[in-house]
């Protein structure tokens, strides 16, 4: 486990242990998740945009084109889905 201190301005040094581990670099932007017991997650987010392409799995196959209705499922009757 890795330890920082607080500053009186509330500034803490991420530890080199958690950088290295996580890939942060100096701009890279974390996030701070406060949980109901008092933990706290920290996030990265310094993946590129571009890693996210193709992360989502497609529904519906290639080159089939797809209705509005198709697209709103609101909107379809519970006997077409």
């Amino acid at each position: 486990m890795s330890e920082s201190t607080l500053t009186t301005k509330g500034q803490i040094t991420i530890p080199k242990a958690v950088r290295e581990t996580l890939h942060l670099e100096p701009g890279d932007k974390v996030y701070f998740d406060v949980r109901d017991d008092g933990t706290v997650l920290l996030m990265a987010r310094n993946e590129p945009l571009e890693k996210l392409f193709g992360m989502l799995k497609h529904k519906v196959r290639k080159g089939r084109r797809v209705s509005i209705e198709e697209m709103d499922p609101g909107s379809l009757d519970t006997h077409d889905r």
